[in-house]
Order: C-alpha cells, then structure tokens, then sequence
C-alpha cells in the first residue's frame, strides 16, 4: 500500500510574525481585557498596601470590605497615568502594578501625554482633537463614580473611629489594625486626588501644543472639559483627612 505523504508549507518571516502575535493576543486576554487569571475581587488590593508602605506606615490586616474593595476598583483607572497603554500593550494584556507619588522617582512629567498624544500616528489633527475630548470626558465620568465610593467609605471611617471609644476589651492589634485601615483608605483618596491634579496639568499642556502646532475649533470644546476637571478636582465633594502631605506637582 502506498504511503501517504503531505506536502510541507514554508511560511515567510512576516507570516510567523503575525501568526505569532495571534497567539499572543490570545493568551494576553480579549484585545484590551486584562487576562482572566489576573482577576480576583482583590486584585487591586495592593493599591492601599503601596499607599501605605510608601509614607512608612503599617498596611491593615483586616479584610476590605466590599465598599473597600470598590474604592481600589475604581481608584485604579484614576492613578494610572493617562494615555499609557499603547495598543500593543493591551493587545498582549499588560497589568502592572504602579508606584505611589510619594515614592515615584523620577516626578511627575506633566509634558508626557502631550508628548505621545502628538508623537503617536493620527489620521489627522482632528483625531488627536478628539482623542483628548475623550480622555478628559472619561476623567469626568470616573470622578463621579469615584467620588461617591469615597464619600461612602469616609463616612463609614468616620463612624469607625468614634467607635473605637466604645467597643469592650478592644486589644492594641485591633485598634492598630482599624486606624491602618483608616489611614489607608485616606492615602487612596489622596493619591486619586494628586493624580487628579496631574492630569488636569498634562491635558492643558497637551491642547496648548495641539493648538501651537494644528489650531481647530475643537479647542474649545477641549477647554471647557479640562475646565471642568480642573473646577471639580479643585473643590472634591470630600476630602480625606491627610496623613502625610500632599505629593510633588511638577508643573513642566
């Protein structure tokens, strides 16, 4: 009987590659979805644990609670700096963790979302126009949300704190382990809130090199939404009490 024999396919360079890259995005997760396995309700616990080990202070051993635990969730789209995932990166489904202000070296570069906003290819000026457009109206639609988790969580710390007075046989390890919370959950607040202000910055110097280099009447409507972050993140609906001060703004 004769033997069946299947033919070889060579593939070029350029095929292997994009092939490659398939594969890739498969494993990394759904073109711009953090990766299943890197999901857990506490993924972005270490968000609070960074806040604190960054000033010196001891991290909380208690559990977060679900109110906690939605503070970090939506605290995260807010520390991450804006404009920093380039579509390879969420393609292959990168997560990284990110250092607080208190302990980034270097500061803050107020210059570096203008800068890859105009670097990066656009079909046309008007494009980048509206990439910033968008950018700060996602800014404005997060503060809400993170705003009224933290109003929600403050309160509740407030209520804590009163009653550490009155809780019977209360020992030295509880009481520490509820005023680290505390203080956790105000650096959180804190770091959102210098953040704020760091894109507020980054997005005004990114329209004014937008309108040096391609004036359009867009601007305006940019203006008026970096205007409003700006007026929001000026007067917060809450303020967390501070526990250290407020991180550099380096202005550029």
């Amino acid at each position: 009987m004769p033997e069946t024999t299947f033919p070889i396919r060579y593939f070029s360079p350029v095929t292997l590659l994009v092939l490659g890259s398939m594969l890739a995005a498969c494993s990394g997760g759904d073109f711009g979805r953090t990766r299943e396995d890197m999901r857990s309700d506490d993924m972005h616990r270490w968000i609070g644990l960074e806040a604190t080990s960054s000033v010196g202070l001891r991290p909380s051993q208690y559990q977060l609670s679900d109110n906690e635990r939605q503070l970090r969730d939506l605290a995260y789209p807010l520390i991450e700096p804006p404009h920093s995932r380039p579509a390879w990166k969420s393609v292959f489904g990168d997560y990284t963790p990110i250092a607080s202000p208190w302990r980034q070296t270097p500061v803050f570069d107020r210059t570096a979302y203008g800068r890859a906003l105009i670097d990066e290819p656009h079909r046309s000026h008007a494009s980048r126009y509206a990439q910033l457009i968008e950018d700060v109206r996602d800014d404005i639609s997060r503060f809400e949300l993170f705003y009224a988790s933290a109003v929600k969580v403050l309160e509740l710390d407030r209520r804590r704190d009163a009653s550490l007075a009155h809780i019977s046989e209360l020992s030295p390890r509880e009481r520490a382990d509820a005023v680290a919370r505390m203080q956790e959950n105000s650096l959180i607040v804190q770091w959102v809130h210098a953040c704020l202000e760091r894109r507020v910055s980054s997005y005004r110097w990114g329209l004014e090199r937008l309108v040096l280099q391609a004036p359009d009447a867009m601007a305006a409507d940019a203006d008026r939404l970096i205007g409003e972050l700006a007026a929001q993140t000026a007067y917060p609906p809450v303020q967390a009490r501070p526990v250290i001060g407020a991180p550099a703004v380096t202005k550029g």
